[in-house]
Parts: structure tokens; sequence; C-alpha cells
């Protein structure tokens, strides 16, 4: 029979030694490699940003929020129509999309089997819809909605489209939200007698809203962005008018800025960058609310 010598174990007091980390040059390539580009992404940004400012630098004054457009004198002409009109569109579509997103993200979640075949196609479908172009959203509500409902183009048509196109977001955003919540939390309003819509309405909502309300501002500074699907949809680039009703002309931000920047004059151009910043402005307030809700009521499980 051979013996294993066995180590002694070092006496009381001696320094044990430690095999530390081991030099991987491919893993300290890689790391440098992910600093290289978060450094060229984050260059670049800056010098669009600076770049922007810039340009819009002479005309960011009250004229760009007071004024209305004009196509012949650029020194006048302002972006009121176009902010109210963005204001309006993005405003009901909240209204349209965020209810029907958050009880379906509940559904699918909390009441569907998901052995069923109709609740998995109707998984299926929401991920597919969300990999869906744009421009596909806005023939849809084209087809469907402005000529064939009879709905025209109006704010009406582009808040339902940009609906349906930020619809699936929202639904994954909520259930990623909802399934969340740990299991033992359900579990034990379910022991203290309560039911399913109440353990559901008082215990996994108010903990999921921080996801919810991140997912759901996220979405909508996707829709907000939009101008494909509203350039089918009329959102012409001249109104010299604000939205008065669902059943009113309009104009976006997006189009108006598309339609400055397609102007020769060089006055145009810096009215394009001064609406690209206003525009950015608001993309920069609802993203920092999204991160103030997260941090805000955010839980940690």
């Amino acid at each position: 029979m051979t013996v294993v010598p066995v180590a002694k174990p070092p006496p009381d007091g001696a320094p044990r030694r430690l095999n530390g980390p081991r030099f991987r040059p491919a893993e300290k390539a890689f790391s440098l490699l992910l600093l290289c580009c978060l450094g060229v992404a984050v260059i670049f940004l800056g010098v669009l940003l600076t770049y922007i400012v810039v340009e819009a630098w002479p005309r960011l004054d009250s004229r760009l929020w007071t004024n209305f457009p004009s196509i012949r004198r650029p020194a006048r002409a302002g972006a009121q129509s176009a902010i109210w009109g963005t204001v309006w569109v993005t405003s009901f579509t909240a209204l349209f999309c965020l209810p029907t997103g958050i009880m379906a993200a509940i559904y699918l979640e909390e009441y569907a089997n998901p052995d069923r075949w109709y609740n998995r196609l109707i998984e299926l479908n929401i991920q597919n819809l969300a990999a869906v172009p744009s421009i596909i959203y806005g023939i849809l509500g084209l087809g469907l909605l402005a000529r064939r409902l009879g709905l025209g183009t109006t704010v009406l048509t582009a808040a339902l489209t940009l609906s349906l196109l930020v619809l699936p977001v929202v639904i994954i955003a909520s259930r990623e939200a909802i399934r969340a919540v740990p299991q033992s939390i359900r579990q034990a309003s379910f022991a203290l007698g309560a039911t399913q819509w109440q353990t559901i309405r008082r215990q996994v909502l108010p903990a999921a809203v921080p996801g919810i309300a991140t997912g759901s501002i996220l979405a909508l500074s996707r829709a907000i962005g939009e101008a494909a699907p509203l350039l089918l949809l009329g959102a012409v680039t001249y109104v010299a008018f604000n939205p008065e009703g669902l059943d009113s002309a309009y104009t976006v931000l997006p189009i108006q800025i598309y339609g400055w920047i397609s102007q020769s004059r060089e006055e145009f151009h810096h009215l394009a960058a001064a609406g690209i910043v206003i525009l950015l402005a608001i993309l920069l307030v609802m993203n920092a609310t999204a991160i103030w809700l997260r941090n805000r009521y955010g839980k940690r499980w």
C-alpha cells in the first residue's frame, strides 16, 4: 500500500502562502479594448453635442418657443407649433399605450397559463413586434386608421400609431418589473387570506412601480423622437397654429427639424440645431425622471 504524504499546516503565526491572481494577457487586452470602445463613444457624443450647441447658439432664445414657423423670415421663425404638437401627440400616446401595456403585462405574468398555445402565440407576437421597423407602423396607421377608419391625418391618428409602436416595449418592460417581485411576497399575501387581485394591487404593483415607470418613460422617449411614421401620417413641416383637439392638424419637432435642415439658407440650419437642442433637452428630462424613479423607489430583494 502506497502512503501519500500529507502536507503539514504551518505553525501558528506563520504566514500562509496564497496563490495570487494570474496575469492573463488576453483578459487585459480585452479590458483595454472595451475601455477604448467606451472612450470612442463618449468622445463622439461630446463632439456631436458640442457641434449642435455651437450651431444652435445664435437661435437659443425665447423666439424659438414663442414664435411660429416661417418660410421667408428665419430670423422670426420659431417652433411653438412643433413643441405643442409634440406635447399633444406624446401625451395621448401615453394615455393610450401605458394602461393597455401594463394591463397586458399583468395578464401575461399573473393570470396567463404558459402551457396554453394562444398565450405562447401572444408572447411570440409581442417579442416580434418589438423589432418591427417604425415605418411599418406608419404604413399601418395610414392604411387602417387614417383611410379605412376615416380618422384622417390628425393628432388622434398619430397618437394611436405611436401607441402601437411602443406598446410591445411597455409590455416587455412591465413584465420584467413584475417578474422581479419575489414569489415570497405573493405567497405571504395569499397566506394572510388575500385574493389574487388584492395581492397584485397591494403588493406586486407597488413593488414593480419603479421598473414599470422606467420602461414606460424610455418607451415614450422613443416615441417622441420618431419621424418616419409621422411623415406618412401628414405631420407637415409648416403649421402656423397649435393643435386644438384630437382632430386637428399638427407637426412635431422631428418633422420641423427635418423641414429646416432641408432648406438651403444657413439661418434655417441654425434653427434646426436649436430644435435639436430642445428635443434633446426633453429627452434628457424624461430619462433623468426614469433614473430618479428607479433610484428613489427601487428595492433590492
